[in-house]
């Protein structure tokens, strides 16, 4: 028991360190902390570079943050990699990770996990209630396209009114094994699909619909979609602008 208390307390200890080295040396910079830290969010795949952009006016904010997937898959001591790095990145947020497999030798200042499923609906509505509103979403979880939308559609009517809701690997929506599919493939209801689904509901005033027809959660709700290789990003705002028509009635 000492013994492993010992071995906790020295890992503890040099990852504190690690932290305030890499705060100090890359604090601002993402692709560098990532490196620094030994995330796959960059060399692996090439993230950092996009998350940078769409979080550096938020960096000094006191954001709640949850990424769902602290990886290291069935050991509970590896992963946290990423946890690590948003904490170093955002000095004043709160860093939230869920897994389905206990990751509590994670847990430390600012960082704390969840153990659960990303398609156990009442789990994130509960987890968001205790722990949240989060203002950024991350989802590195299964990638199961099944699971991506359902967490979707729990968690972003659930974020803060300016949040970011962010899903990984998108590139799992055309492999079958996750339950992907060819675009050719209208039927199917992959992360994609879903998502591209959504970029008409940015223009939902445009569209020639009944008078008395009400636009969608979502279509309120959603005021940018930012689709890069593999990595997607929806804002969460009021969509509220007005139609250019000229027929068009507020």
């Amino acid at each position: 028991m000492l013994r492993e208390l010992g071995t906790v307390l020295k890992v503890r200890t040099a990852r504190a360190a690690r932290h305030w080295y890499a705060r100090a040396r890359w604090g601002h910079d993402l692709p560098a902390l990532a490196t620094s830290f030994g995330t796959d969010k960059w060399g692996t795949h090439w993230y950092a570079q996009h998350y940078q952009r769409h979080f550096a006016p938020l960096r000094r904010k006191p954001v709640r943050l949850l990424e769902i997937g602290v990886g290291g898959w069935q050991d509970p001591a590896k992963g946290g990699e990423s946890l690590r790095m948003w904490k170093a990145y955002f000095p004043r947020a709160q860093i939230v990770g869920l897994d389905v497999v206990e990751k509590r030798l994670h847990d430390e200042a600012r960082i704390r996990t969840v153990v659960g499923s990303q398609d156990d609906a009442a789990l994130l509505t509960r987890l968001s209630a205790e722990l949240g509103p989060f203002d950024i979403v991350i989802d590195d979880g299964s990638h199961m396209n099944a699971h991506v939308v359902q967490s979707f559609g729990v968690l972003f009517p659930l974020l803060s009114e300016n949040g970011i809701y962010v899903i990984e690997d998108t590139q799992t929506a055309y492999w079958p094994e996750f339950g992907g599919a060819s675009p050719a493939d209208r039927a199917a209801r992959t992360s994609m699909s879903v998502l591209k689904g959504l970029v008409d509901g940015l223009n939902h005033r445009e569209l020639l619909r009944a008078p008395d027809f009400a636009p969608s959660y979502l279509e309120r709700h959603i005021v940018a979609l930012h689709f890069y290789h593999n990595l997607v990003f929806v804002q969460k705002g009021l969509n509220d602008e007005l139609s250019n028509r000229m027929d068009a009635k507020p």
